[in-house]
């Protein structure tokens, strides 16, 4: 796998249900969809270790919900 598009998503909900996610552009925020609203990270210039090799920490800033 390539460890350069992937991410460790650190705080925001605890039953969010991927902490290493796919990422399309690296160093930008990421927006994730979650029970009708998204969960916004926000990069560090942490790393962390895990399974799939070294990753880049996202920390949770937010969540913003969808209208409806």
């Amino acid at each position: 796998m390539n460890n350069a598009m992937k991410a460790v998503l650190e705080g925001g909900p605890d039953d969010l249900p991927e902490r290493i996610v796919s990422i399309t552009t690296p160093g930008l925020d990421i927006k994730i969809p979650f029970r009708g609203g998204y969960e916004h990270f926000k990069v560090t210039k942490r790393h962390q270790e895990t399974s799939e090799g070294q990753l880049p920490v996202y920390e949770w800033w937010e969540r913003t919900e969808v209208p409806g």
